[in-house]
């Protein structure tokens, strides 16, 4: 299998070069040229298997140039950075699930894909004979850089540099980021909000004089955001796992469609989701969830996706985002292949900030995708009611997810099973969960988080026990316009 640019399809490489590109040439997003299949028969063989067994099949359908076995001795050696199973499926009420993603190093959902990826980045160097020096970089609206770093600090031949908004994390997002161990890291602040960040790391991707010093230093960029296939592809298999363990348990039956309801900023989850369901996962509708910056709700609506609008720092930062890179795969897929209206719409959108979809289009959308917003109060609300009707701790992000869907339900008539996907650790905002619960505020977040123990008596995760009493590394604030010099400066370009 090759993949190939959303915004030229002649332009294809193997699996490996595309995760050590992290974005094509043009600028484009990668994008597999074919969805592998899976048949009734190939998800119920997964009931049997552990989840890095189901990593390891999920990721050797996908990237062709690697076998199982040194899959699975990846997915495997991920899995030991979990606590335990590290995507259990947890009833909470009739037809409700919640998909918990918070079981790994950093307590958010994307240690699912980056306790993994270092490791297909490194047999990516080898398959490619690749000797060069990876840098990777990552913007980060809170739990993405903290993932990464975990996963790619002191690897041999790996650089990574991180850029989160000042101000735009929570107080324990920054404290993981700044307190990293590590020879290869570097953490810093930038000015403004996430679309900011990562629209200048984008263009880092493009700055040739940039890349070609960084080539005369023997180093090459790469990504760990999303917009790397190699983020995006290990996300699918935790939905053929949800699957298989509501077939294993006899909640549903086999070829029974399923609601996913995914809380999102960037698209990714959501995407992969989708993927699942080109390769075959029965699926009756994705809910796309957002919280006050509701940027997809709207194109979902209208077909009009327009940046030009009030940017909220919200409850749930990892969502305050208005550019949703991953949507630009989804539309790829939707318009069969239509690169040249890709082009014309990622064109519209940096010389506008906004674009427009044909209504043949939208219609097409909303075949597979139902979008809503929760906003603060919403969530507030649900977090309250989740917890007294199901004694179920929401974090912030999850609690727009589940504010989303029964809003759903109260618009279709419809009896599909549910599976909500949990994103992080309640105790990761655990300032916003506990004032929600408590009705008492602790500006203090490290307080927050022995207060909000006390009150559910919930466990709190290893990752975030005495992050308070770890040294600061990182304490740099920069321009969005100032990152490609701190990297020249890093690196004595």
């Amino acid at each position: 299998m090759y993949y190939m640019s959303t915004r030229n399809k002649n332009i294809k490489v193997a699996p490996s070069r595309a995760i050590l590109d992290g974005i094509a040439e043009d600028g484009g997003l990668y994008v597999p040229e074919e969805f592998p299949q899976f048949l009734r028969s190939d998800i119920r063989d997964l009931i049997e298997k552990s989840y890095p067994e189901r990593l390891a099949t999920v990721l050797s359908r996908y990237l062709t140039d690697f076998d199982f076995e040194e899959l699975l001795e990846y997915a495997e050696a991920a899995g030991d950075k979990f606590d335990g199973d590290a995507c259990p499926l947890l009833k909470v009420e009739d037809d409700i699930y919640i998909l918990e993603l918070f079981h790994g190093p950093t307590s958010a959902f994307k240690d699912m894909a980056l306790s993994v990826m270092p490791y297909l980045v490194s047999a990516a160097k080898r398959k490619n004979n690749d000797d060069n020096k990876t840098l990777i970089l990552v913007a980060t609206s809170g739990d993405t850089g903290k993932a990464a770093l975990e996963g790619f600090r002191d690897m041999e031949g790996i650089e990574i540099m991180t850029f989160y908004p000042n101000e735009g994390v929570s107080g324990i997002q920054k404290a993981q980021m700044t307190t990293t161990e590590g020879d290869n890291v570097y953490v810093a602040a930038v000015r403004g909000n996430f679309d900011d960040a990562q629209t200048a790391v984008k263009n880092i991707f493009c700055d040739k004089e940039l890349c070609d010093r960084l080539e005369k230093k023997g180093m090459k960029l790469s990504s760990a955001n999303s917009i790397n296939i190699g983020r995006l592809i290990p996300q699918i298999a935790y939905y053929f796992s949800a699957y298989a363990d509501l077939l294993g348990s006899g909640e549903i039956k086999s070829g029974e469609k399923i609601n996913i309801v995914v809380p999102t900023g960037n698209f990714g989850n959501i995407l992969a989701a989708y993927y699942a369901q080109k390769s075959g996962l029965p699926v009756n509708k994705l809910i796309c969830a957002s919280n006050r910056n509701n940027i997809l709700t709207d194109f979902f609506d209208t077909g009009e996706y327009d940046t030009n609008r009030s940017f909220y720092k919200t409850s749930s930062p990892s969502m305050d985002i208005l550019v949703s890179s991953n949507l630009e795969r989804f539309l790829f897929d939707i318009s069969k292949e239509d690169d040249a209206m890709i082009r014309e719409l990622m064109s519209d959108l940096k010389a506008n900030g906004k674009y427009s979809v044909s209504n043949a289009i939208l219609a097409r959308c909303a075949e597979f995708v139902a979008a809503g917003y929760a906003d603060e109060e919403d969530v507030k609300t649900t977090v309250c009611n989740f917890y007294e009707s199901c004694g179920y701790v929401l974090d912030t992000h999850t609690a727009v997810g589940v504010s989303v869907y029964y809003d759903y339900l109260n618009n279709v008539n419809e009896d599909a099973k549910a599976v909500i996907v949990a994103t992080a650790s309640p105790y990761k905002f655990a300032a916003d969960v506990y004032y929600y619960l408590s009705e008492f505020k602790v500006s203090d977040s490290f307080l927050a988080i022995k207060k909000l123990n006390s009150y559910t008596g919930l466990d709190i995760p290893e990752g975030l026990q005495d992050l308070d009493l770890r040294e600061q590394r990182f304490s740099d604030i920069i321009k969005k316009d100032d990152i490609a010099a701190k990297i020249a400066e890093r690196y004595g370009l």
